[in-house]
C-alpha cells in the first residue's frame, strides 16, 4: 500500500523554527475547507509540513532518512484510493480532486509509488518519494469509475478477478508469513488451479480491435441513470452529490466480447501492481485507457514461468496471455468451472469489491454484489506529485 500526503494552492505564512529553518503555515479559505472534510486530513498536513521543513533545511542526508523513517513508523498512513474516493464523494468534488497528492511507499505493495519513481529510473524508497513531492512537479492520473447500479467505487491502481484476486485476498490467512505469503499461496493456487465462467464486454483502444467478437452494448435501459431537467419544486429535484463518472455514450461505441472460462482477468491503470510486479508494462498514467491482461488457458508449468516474469513485465509476451488496452469494460463474473456452488472474488486496489457464494470469507459484507459491473475511465482526473 502507498501512503498519501496532500498539497493545495492555499496561501502560506512563514515563521522560523528553533533550528533556524523557515516554517510555512497554511492560511486562507482552503485550509478551512479541508478541515471540515470527513477525510482525516490532519495526518497528510503533518506529513507535508515535515517534508517541507526537512527539504528547506541544509540537513545531512542521514538525518533526513532517520527522520522520515521515524515519522512513518509513528503516523498512520492513508491509502491513495481512499483519499481519491473521499474527494470524489464530496459535493465540491470538482474542486477537491484538483489537490495534488503525494505518494510515499509505506506498505508491502507500493504499486503507485513504484510506478512514479520507476518512470525516471529511481529506486522505490521513502527518500526518493519525499524528494519528488518537495520538488513539486505534477502529472495527471486517470481514475476508473466502477459502477453497479447506483453504487460506485473509484479505482486508481487495478482491478482483479480470478487467480490474481484469489492470491491477493485469500493469502491474508497467511499474513504471519510476511511478504512470503504471496509467493507461497501463488504456488498453492497454481497447483490447484481454478477456472471461472463469465464474460468480458469491452471497448478496445485503437489498434486492439482484433480481440473478441463484435457485440452490441451489454447494458439495459433499466440500468441507466436518468435525471429529468423538467422536475419542478425543491421536493421534486434529485440532488446527486459527488462525481458520477465520465459521461460516455455507451450504446454507440464499438463493443467486443470474450467468453470464459478464465484463469485470470487483471485491469491496470499504471505499470506496477507492486514493487516486484510489473503487471502492465505499457500502461500510462493519463492516456485515457486501462490495460487489460487476460489469461484463459495455460498449463501449470508455463504458468509458473509466467509468475517469475512478472517482475519485468515479460509475462505479457506469452502466447497464453492477451494484453490490450480498453476504454470501457463490463465484467460479468460467473462460478468456478466444475462447481456451480462456488464463485470468486473481485478485488480493486487491494480491497474486496465483491465476494461470490462459497468464496473466502463470503459471509462478510462487500461493497458490491458478485454480479455484472462496469468500469469506465476519466482521463487525467486526479493529480499526483511526480519526480519530473
Amino acid at each position: 500500500m502507498d501512503a498519501v500526503v496532500a498539497g493545495a494552492g492555499e496561501k502560506w505564512s512563514e515563521t522560523t523554527s528553533c533550528f533556524g529553518h523557515r516554517r510555512r503555515n497554511r492560511t486562507g479559505s482552503g485550509a478551512a475547507s479541508l478541515k471540515n472534510s470527513s477525510i482525516p486530513w490532519d495526518a497528510p498536513r503533518g506529513s507535508l509540513f515535515l517534508l517541507i521543513l526537512l527539504g528547506e533545511g541544509n540537513l545531512l542526508p542521514i538525518f533526513f532518512e532517520i527522520m522520515l523513517n521515524l515519522f512513518w513508523k509513528t503516523h498512520k498512513s492513508i491509502l491513495l484510493f481512499k483519499v481519491v474516493n473521499g474527494l470524489l464523494q464530496r459535493e465540491d468534488w470538482d474542486t477537491a480532486i484538483k489537490i495534488p497528492l503525494g505518494v510515499v511507499p509505506a506498505g508491502t505493495g507500493n504499486g503507485m509509488a513504484k510506478s512514479l519513481l520507476d518512470s525516471v529510473g529511481d529506486p522505490c524508497t521513502i527518500t526518493n518519494a519525499v524528494l519528488a513531492i518537495i520538488r513539486g512537479h505534477k502529472r495527471s492520473l486517470d481514475v476508473a469509475t466502477i459502477t453497479q447500479g447506483e453504487t460506485r467505487f473509484f479505482s486508481v491502481l487495478m482491478l482483479a478477478w480470478g487467480l490474481v484476486a484469489d492470491i491477493d485476498i485469500e493469502s491474508e490467512k497467511y499474513r504471519w508469513m510476511g511478504s512470503a505469503r504471496i509467493d507461497f499461496y501463488a504456488l498453492t493456487r497454481i497447483f490447484h488451479l481454478r477456472h471461472y465462467e463469465g464474460c468480458l464486454y469491452f471497448v478496445p483502444a485503437p489498434g486492439f480491435e482484433a480481440y473478441g467478437e463484435t457485440i452490441s452494448y451489454p447494458g439495459s435501459s433499466a440500468s441507466k441513470r436518468i435525471i429529468s431537467d423538467q422536475m419542478d419544486g425543491e421536493s421534486g429535484k434529485l440532488k446527486r452529490l459527488g462525481y458520477q463518472g465520465p459521461e460516455i455514450d455507451l450504446e454507440n461505441l464499438s463493443w467486443r466480447v470474450l467468453n470464459g472460462p478464465f484463469i485470470s482477468v487483471w485491469l491496470h491503470n499504471v505499470p506496477w501492481g507492486a514493487e516486484n510486479t510489473k503487471a502492465a508494462p505499457n500502461a500510462e498514467f493519463s492516456d485515457g485507457y486501462l490495460d487489460l491482461i487476460i489469461m484463459k488457458n495455460c498449463p501449470k508449468l508455463p504458468l509458473l514461468s509466467l509468475m517469475s516474469d512478472l517482475n519485468n513485465g515479460g509475462h505479457v509476451k506469452s502466447p497464453h496471455v492477451m494484453y490490450l488496452k480498453v476504454k470501457v469494460l463490463v465484467l460479468e463474473p460467473g462460478p468456478r468451472r466444475g462447481d456451480q456452488e462456488k464463485e470468486g472474488i473481485i478485488d480493486a486496489d487491494g480491497e474486496v469489491l465483491a465476494r461470490g457464494k462459497g468464496s473466502y470469507q463470503c459471509e462478510q459484507k462487500a461493497l458490491m454484489a458478485y454480479d455484472k459491473l462496469q468500469i469506465t475511465v476519466d482521463q487525467g482526473l486526479a493529480t499526483l506529485f511526480t519526480p519530473i
